[in-house]
Parts: structure tokens; sequence; C-alpha cells
């Protein structure tokens, strides 16, 4: 049913104000374009690149706190300027830095220029600016800790600086993914049993969800665990079951929308030990966990979601901590968002789930059980990463994508899989490469992260690049150690940082990597086989050196073969390819004219690189 929420009768009547952003028309706020910006590549209608799907993309992911900042006035977010309320400290990797909308705006050029056609944007929700986590105060500048799920938070800019910056990257023909969580709000509710905020899990069986009610006073359990009804929720009027929830004075009404103020929405079983039951009903790092088997807690996320598709015109959503929520809710989520994307003119909507597993099986049953249409491919960034650095030979990557016959729908579903090397929890590939060669050359750094893009750039799924890491942002790893500041920030361990490619202004496009990835997404942009064909391995060696595929779409003559060199010595090999490919032209590499044989191409490649070649088909 066609509905026009609250919010979009006051975004309509922004019009003009939306039309000055996009413009840039706004003084301090969009900078205008410099004359040596490449022109916006208006799509061949307002709505061609709806039509492409999703394994057509290449995602740039970031964080809008760290990317830019657009407008100053933002920073402090409307709080007072006091950091413990605020959250703002540009020179605490913990707080806030400035980054907003605005700033994204101002860099669309930049991201479009490194080959980039869709925006995954971490949480910009209205977020708890600050609260105590692992014993010190920290800010909510990654985005996950949600208060209110309908506006900006406003650290990043108001609901018309969103609009802005969707209609200005579609008007670039680039799409606009939101990460979007269901499993848990802000740090709000409290138990009286634990003072000091640290609540061991209490277990269904030990606590059983009612001990008031049933049949002769017996405990209630049945219909909770996630195919229940609302008739038996409605059971539940005492949220006692495991710990005494309260909500602190002040913060009765903070969550928006206000049936998330109710504590009986809520699991209230203590801190999740991240396995067996307490990884779907436990809290998150003290994070309010959702009953999401609630029937209220299902309808009301599809609204709250399915209103920024109506409203802002969002192209796709990655799921934050998925796998921590139980099935039946995506069973009826899923479905839900993607026939409100569809009524909204949007027939590719992109949905990926974190799983952050580096198991294939774990994560196809994420696709065959919770009916995810994609996940993150953990596997593929692990093993990619340990080929890349010569940790692992090619061999595991051949292992790695026979396992796509796992995922619903096979080989055709593992196109859909965003790949990645590296993200704001793990950290990045740089680093990656550096703790694995900390004695090696800067060229052999250069090459090996290079060539790890190129694994994922060429490969089967989605590749999805990490803001930075085409300036050679390297990091210590781990939770936070790859959160850096595009702009030349504050914070010390950032600024001491190494880089791959060697240290360059900030958003400079002559940076090695950045070179080398846009060349990468040019080759990809122009063969639709690079994009939509299906992947066959052709070779892969049992110590770092050969590895090779091919990719071909069905109906379509002719096949793409890429073949890398993961070793540190020059190669040359006989590669199986299909017969019909006889003739040859190449794409990047010194690829042969012909082949040797019937099925069977010769190539030479040099150390820690890649070559490209297209076969015309049958000759």
């Amino acid at each position: 049913m066609a509905r026009i929420s609250r919010r979009q009768r006051r975004l309509s009547g922004a019009a003009s104000a939306l039309t000055l952003l996009i413009a840039g028309l706004a003084p301090g706020l969009i900078a205008a374009p410099t004359a040596s910006a490449r022109p916006v590549a208006a799509p061949a209608s307002a709505e061609a690149f709806r039509q492409r799907p999703p394994q057509d993309e290449v995602i740039y992911f970031l964080l809008p706190d760290r990317f830019a900042n657009g407008d100053a006035a933002n920073d402090h977010g409307g709080y007072a300027p006091d950091r413990l309320v605020s959250g703002f400290d540009p020179a605490n990797p913990e707080f806030y830095h400035g980054g907003d909308l605005a700033g994204i705006i101002q860099k669309l050029d930049y991201i479009q220029g490194l080959g980039a056609t869709a925006i995954w944007m971490a949480p910009i929700f209205k977020n708890k600016p600050v609260q105590p986590t692992v014993g010190r105060p920290m800010a909510g500048f990654h985005g996950y800790w949600i208060t209110d799920f309908t506006r900006p938070d406003p650290h990043f800019g108001e609901p018309e600086t969103m609009k802005a910056l969707v209609e200005a990257a579609h008007a670039r023909g680039m799409k606009v993914y939101l990460d979007i969580v269901t499993n848990h709000t802000a740090d709000v509710i409290q138990y009286r049993e634990c003072p000091e905020n640290d609540c061991a899990y209490r277990s269904v069986a030990d606590y059983p969800w009612t001990r008031k009610g049933g049949v002769d006073g017996a405990p209630i359990n049945d219909g909770f665990r996630g195919d229940g009804g609302a008739e038996d929720f409605a059971k539940l009027t005492d949220p006692t079951w495991a710990y005494t929830p309260y909500i602190p004075a002040g913060e009765e009404t903070v969550k928006v929308p206000a049936w998330l103020n109710d504590p009986l929405l809520y699991h209230n079983r203590g801190d999740s030990t991240f396995r067996g039951e307490s990884s779907t009903h436990g809290d998150f790092a003290g994070l309010d966990d959702l009953f999401t088997e609630n029937p209220r807690v299902v309808q009301g996320m599809i609204e709250i979601f399915g209103d920024w598709i109506d409203d802002y015109g969002i192209d796709g959503f990655r799921i934050d901590t998925a796998k921590h929520v139980n099935p039946e809710f995506w069973q009826a989520f899923v479905p839900a968002i993607m026939e409100r994307a569809k009524a909204r003119g949007i027939p590719n909507f992109h949905v990926f789930g974190e799983v952050y597993d580096h198991d294939p099986a774990a994560l196809a049953r994420h696709t065959r059980v919770d009916k995810l249409p994609a996940v993150l491919d953990f596997a593929f960034q692990s093993v990619a990463t340990d080929v890349a650095n010569g940790a692992k030979a090619p061999d595991a990557l051949a292992t790695m994508f026979a396992a796509d016959a796992l995922y619903e729908g096979g080989a055709e579903a593992a196109l859909h899989l965003p790949t990645f090397l590296g993200n704001h929890d793990m950290g990045r590939i740089g680093g990656f490469v550096l703790k694995a060669h900390p004695q090696a050359s800067d060229q052999e750094l250069l090459a090996r992260t290079t060539l790890a893009h190129a694994l994922m750039m060429f490969s089967r799924g989605v590749p999805t690049l990490y803001y930075g890491d085409e300036q050679g942002f390297a990091g210590g790893g781990g939770y936070g150690g790859g959160r850096q500041d595009m702009w030349d920030g504050q914070v010390p361990s950032y600024r001491a940082e190494q880089r791959i490619g060697g240290l360059r202004d900030p958003y400079d496009r002559q940076a090695p990597l950045y070179q080398a990835i846009a060349e990468m997404a040019r080759l990809r942009a122009a063969d639709p086989a690079l994009r939509r064909g299906l992947q066959t391995v052709r070779a892969a060696a049992e110590e770092p050196g050969l590895f090779a595929f091919t990719r071909a779409e069905a109906g379509q003559a002719g096949e793409t073969l890429v073949v890398f060199n993961t070793g540190t010595t020059p190669l040359t090999a006989n590669v199986a390819v299909d017969p019909a490919s006889t003739g040859w032209s190449a794409s990047r590499g010194a690829c042969p004219a012909q082949s040797v044989a019937p099925g069977v191409v010769r190539v030479s490649v040099p150390p820690l690189d890649y070559m490209i070649c297209v076969s015309k088909g049958a000759q």
C-alpha cells in the first residue's frame, strides 16, 4: 500500500534546500566542483542505474565520521561541547572526529573516480553519544548504538542532508546502501541485580520466560522461541523473567519509535557469550538485545527500514550482527523489505548480512535457513589475504570457491556475495600485509596489497573496497585499528602509521593503490563476464604461484581468463581453457594471441602480478 510518512512530508517541504545542497550552492557546506573534477556520469535515463544487478557493483564502504568533514558546525552534534556529553574529541580514536554526510557529498567524485558504483555507509542513525564500554567512556561515532532509528545522527547531518546525498549519488548513477541494525539498540536498559552493568547470561531453561503464569502456575516457554504468535507474547506482562530490567531516569523515552522503550520487547537475559542460545538471546557487549521473536518487533523493524526505502530511495541494506537474530525474523523481514523496494521502483535491492565466520558452510547456512539473499564473504577475506601474503597456496582458494555449491542458489547466488579484504572490526589488508612481511621492501608490500585487490576485483562476488585502503592505510588491526581519518587528523597513532605506497596528501588520486584499483574497476566494468560470468577454476598450485580461473556468461561465446602469480619468481605455465577458445586478446598483461593446442593456453606472469585474457570464442 502506498503511504506518505511524516518524514516524507517533512522532506518534500525542503526541496529547495535539497536543490541548493546538490548543486553545491550552500556556502560552507558543499564545496563547488573544481576545474579538475571529472564530470558527473549521468545515467542513460533517470532510473538506468536501478537496472544493474548487485553483481555489477563495486561497493565502497566508509564510516561517515572518518571519511570527510563537510560541515564543522555539526561536530558536537548539537550537544554541549563537553567531550563526555557530545562525544567529540578528534584526538581520541574512540570518539567522534567530525566526518559527516556533507563531507561524503563533497567527495562523491573521488569515490566514483576510484571506480566504485555503490556506497555502503556504517549506520548513520542517531546514536547515544557516549556510554561506558569495557570500563571507560567511548562514543558512538561508529553508528551501532542507536537510539533513534528514524533520523540521521546530528553529528552527521539533518534528514535534508541525507536526502541530498542520496539524490547526488543517484544523479551520478551510484547506489547508496545503509548499514542497518535489528538485533539491538543502544545500552539503555539496566538490571537491578547488576549495579556494575556486568550481567552473566541466564538461560531459558533456568529462567523461563514467565514464572508467573501458565496452567496451574507452571512456567511458560512454548511459543517464545521464534514461531510464536501475538497471543503467546500477550502472556508476557512482566519482564523480570531472568533479571529485573529498568530504564534510568531521564531515558524513559530516549528511543524512537516509542515502542522501543518497552522492556517487554527485549530479551533481558544478560550478556551474550556468543555461544549457543545466548548468541541470539544475550546482550551484545551490553547493548539492549531486542526480542526479535516477538511479532511486534518484527513488524516494527519492517516499518522502520521500509520507511527509509520509501522516503530516501535507499538501494540496499547491509545487516549488522545478522547471525545473532533468530532465523524466523529474517524469513519475515527480508521478503517484506524486498516488496517495499519493488513498490518504490527498486528492482535490484541488495540485502546482505554480516555473519562473522570464516567457514563457508556456516555462511551458507544463513542463506538456506535464514533465507538471507547474501552474506558478507568472510571466507574469501580470510583465504584471499593468506594467499596474497604467501601464507597459503592458491589451492586454498580453489577449495573455498568449490564451497559455493553450499549457498542457497549455488554458484549463481555466490555472484551476489560481497567480497572484501578487511573492515572496521578486523583491520585493513595493508595491516595484514605489513604484519606478515615486516621486513619486506615497499615495492613488495605494494605488490602484495595490489595482488589481494586483484583477487577480489576479478573473482566471483561483489568487490567491496574499504575506505582508505586506496590510500595505503594500514593500522594495527583488530577492533578500532582500521578506523583512520581520511584527512590529516589528530590521533597520534594514526599519524604515525606506515602507508602502503608511501605517505601522500589526503584524497590523492595519484596514490599507487588508488590508481591500481581504478584500473581494475575499469577492466571489470568493460567486461560483463568479470561481473556476471560464472567462474571455473582452471589451475591452483599447491605452493605459492599459479592460480587461474575463467569466467563466462551463459549463452555468450568466449570466456575471460584471469591468471595470478602469487609467488615471488616469474612463472610460465600451460592452463586449461575451453577448447573453443583459440584466439585471445589482452585486457592486461602479455596474453598470447593463440592457444598452443585445443583447450590449452600458455601464459607467463611476473611475480606477484596478474594478467587478463579474453577469448574470441569459436573460430
